[in-house]
């Protein structure tokens, strides 16, 4: 069986593009892992994405997950409530400038709460500033993305309101495909 996939990317092709959403009320942080961890991102990535179908990583090996969070200019950016990771922003370096958000999203319970918006300023800021962040990097020139019709019913409007603009639309089939959530059986 397969669904109809609709693809969206967005970009900011200056730090000026950028509106920031409110903080969230609360005791609510932003950090990043600086320490590349196959098992904790494997952990965000299945956390935030499983009831969104994520799916590309899962087959990954941990020398595959070690591999692409070490690589030069990929950086993870994790949002906490209290101490508990809510979400998360993986950021990845390209040529000529570019940054990819690769990853964003924020764990079920956590979404509906402003986490969302603030979260996704504080990591297009951080695309903005890679370059000065990381001198072996080029400074950048645009921050991108992609969203999905498979994606929460918010993403795409939370993107255009930090100023993101669409610039490119596909549709595709693609196979439907179960996911386990961030252990199997979690959506049962």
């Amino acid at each position: 069986m397969s669904i109809t996939v609709t693809t969206w990317s967005l970009e900011q092709t200056s730090p000026a593009d950028l509106r920031p959403a409110a903080e969230p009320a609360g005791d609510v942080r932003i950090v990043r892992a600086e320490v590349p961890s196959p098992e904790f991102s494997r952990f965000l990535y299945t956390a935030v994405g499983g009831d969104i179908r994520w799916t590309d990583r899962l087959g990954l090996t941990y020398a595959q997950w070690e591999e692409t969070l070490s690589r030069p200019g990929v950086e993870t950016w994790v949002a906490y409530e209290r101490g508990t990771p809510a979400g998360y922003v993986e950021l990845e370096a390209q040529e000529e400038g570019a940054v990819e958000i690769v990853y964003f999203g924020l764990i079920p319970a956590f979404r509906g709460r402003r986490i969302g918006g603030h979260l996704l300023s504080y990591a297009t800021a951080r695309a903005w500033d890679l370059g000065e962040r990381r001198p072996e990097l080029p400074p950048t020139k645009r921050v991108w993305l992609h969203t999905c019709s498979k994606d929460g019913p918010h993403a795409m409007d939370n993107y255009l309101r930090r100023g993101f603009t669409l610039f490119d639309t596909k549709v595709e089939e693609e196979p439907e495909v179960a996911t386990p959530g961030p252990w199997p059986g979690a959506l049962a």
